[in-house]
C-alpha cells in the first residue's frame, strides 16, 4: 500500500471554505437574531487533547520505524495502530484547517460588535478555538511525516535501483568491448 502525504493546498482550500462558511453563519446569526457564534470552552480542550494523543502516537510509530530492526526494543507497533495513526493525522490536517477557518470566519463579522459582553466573549472563544485548530493542523502535518516509513531494501529502494543501474551499465560496457 502506498499512502501519499496530504498536499498543503488541501489544507488551504479547507481553511478558505471554513472561513467563508463561518463568516456566513455569523452574518446569518446576526440577521436572524439567533446565536450561531462562539464555542463552549471544552471544545478547544478536547481538540488539544486529540492533538497531543495523535502526536504521541506518531512519535511512537516513528521511533519504531526509524530504529534499525536489529536494535529495536522488544516492543511491537501494531500495523493497524500505525495505519490508524496515519489516518488520524491526515484527518487532523483537513479538519483542523476547516475548523480554524470556521472559528476565524466567525470572528470577522463580529469584530464590529466586540465592545458588547457577549460578542467579546464569543470572539475570545473563537480565537482560542481557531488557534488550537491551527495547532492541530500543524500536528497533523508533522504526524504524517513521522508516520513515513524509511525505504526498505526492496526493488524500489534508491540504493537498489542505483546498483541495478550500475550493473546494467557495466554489462553494456562489457558487451561493447568484446
Amino acid at each position: 500500500m502506498n499512502a501519499r502525504r496530504t498536499p498543503w493546498w488541501h489544507a488551504a482550500i479547507a481553511l478558505v471554505l471554513g472561513l467563508g462558511v463561518g463568516a456566513g453563519a455569523a452574518v446569518l446569526g446576526e440577521s436572524s437574531g439567533t446565536t450561531l457564534i462562539g464555542t463552549p470552552w471544552f471544545v478547544p480542550v478536547v481538540l488539544g487533547a486529540i492533538g497531543v494523543v495523535a502526536l504521541v502516537l506518531a512519535l511512537n510509530v516513528h521511533k519504531y520505524a526509524a530504529t534499525d530492526p536489529k536494535k529495536r526494543p522488544k516492543t511491537f507497533v501494531n500495523p493497524a495502530v500505525a495505519f490508524n495513526t496515519l489516518v488520524l493525522c491526515k484527518s487532523m490536517v483537513l479538519a483542523g484547517a476547516a475548523l480554524a477557518g470556521w472559528y476565524g470566519g466567525q470572528i470577522i463579522p463580529t469584530l464590529a460588535h466586540i465592545e458588547g459582553l457577549f460578542y467579546g466573549q464569543a470572539v475570545l472563544e473563537c480565537a482560542v478555538s481557531a488557534a488550537v485548530c491551527l495547532a492541530d493542523m500543524v500536528i497533523g502535518f508533522v504526524g504524517e511525516w513521522l508516520c513515513q516509513l524509511p525505504p526498505t531494501e526492496g526493488p524500489e529502494n534508491p540504493k537498489v535501483k542505483g546498483r541495478q543501474r550500475q550493473g546494467t551499465l557495466a554489462g553494456a560496457a562489457a558487451k561493447t568491448v568484446r
